[in-house]
């Protein structure tokens, strides 16, 4: 698929980027940099404003809250079951995309709203504690130079689920898992009848608007002085996008899975 989207890698980043991603790892809480802050370092000016704004939402525990209560009532798709013993980094990569995602759908969510001048007219979010993030380290990210052809296929294929037409995002999650070529083997074969049966993209749908109207809210609380028009749009683009289709996708999908392993309740 074309990378419409390209990123700079941690491994690559040096300067001020790197400064950035180490801050974006110890405030949100994880040992990788979601794709979408990689992205917004591709162009001027883009990641420091974006995370200048929303990093005092994650320190006052803003998305966090706001993950805690959405997945009170998030929809999710039933799947046959994924239990039984598998490495401990398997699940300790799902862990960390549930967490990161989830959290960072709220943010971000939020940012693209305030961008598009669709916060809410009233309303306040809600403080809370910061989520316990998951303390572990991940394996490398894989490309498709590092697989084998059916893997990497495997990997196109899922990424499709739950998408409406070509998608325009490698999700990360699927990169990270095809270290283990037999789960997402599993995977997919537990995906492919909600998909079929399109409980999984009405999941999707309806996590999407529920945590869109949120959103709405929080952005109220973002205090950033907005950036030039131009920069905007291209902000707003890449992070509305993200938020969008592969965030918003990931969120329902890795919960699903955490649900189907019994690692977190349905």
């Amino acid at each position: 698929m074309t990378d419409a989207f390209p990123a700079i890698a941690e491994s690559a980043a040096t300067g001020e980027v790197a400064e950035l991603f180490g801050d974006i790892r110890a405030v949100v809480g994880v040992r990788v940099v979601n794709l979408v802050w990689r992205h917004l370092a591709t162009f001027d000016g883009a990641l420091p404003w974006a995370w200048g704004a929303v990093r005092p939402l994650y320190l006052a525990g803003i998305p966090d809250e706001a993950a805690r209560r959405f997945r009170e009532t998030m929809e999710l798709p039933k799947l046959d079951s994924l239990a039984g013993a598998q490495p401990a980094g398997l699940d300790a990569v799902l862990a960390s995309y549930d967490h990161s995602n989830t959290i960072n759908l709220f943010a971000l969510g939020a940012l693209t709203a305030k961008l598009r001048g669709e916060a809410a007219a009233e309303g306040s979010a809600s403080r809370g504690l910061r989520l316990p993030s998951p303390d572990v380290p991940l394996p490398e990210l894989l490309s498709q130079k590092d697989v084998g052809p059916q893997t990497w296929a495997r990997v196109l294929r899922l990424n499709k689920l739950a998408d409406r037409g070509e998608p325009l995002i490698l999700a990360s999650m699927y990169r990270h898992l095809a270290h283990w070529p037999r789960f997402l083997e599993q995977i997919e074969t537990v995906l492919m009848p909600v998909q079929a049966d399109r409980s999984l993209i009405r999941a999707v749908d309806a996590n999407r608007d529920a945590a869109a109207r949120i959103c709405s809210v929080i952005a109220r609380e973002i205090d950033a002085k907005p950036p030039d028009s131009v920069l905007g749009l291209r902000i707003e683009r890449g992070v509305g996008t993200f938020v969008e289709h592969a965030i918003s996708k990931m969120v329902t999908i890795c919960r699903a899975i955490r649900a189907a392993r019994g690692s977190v309740s349905s």
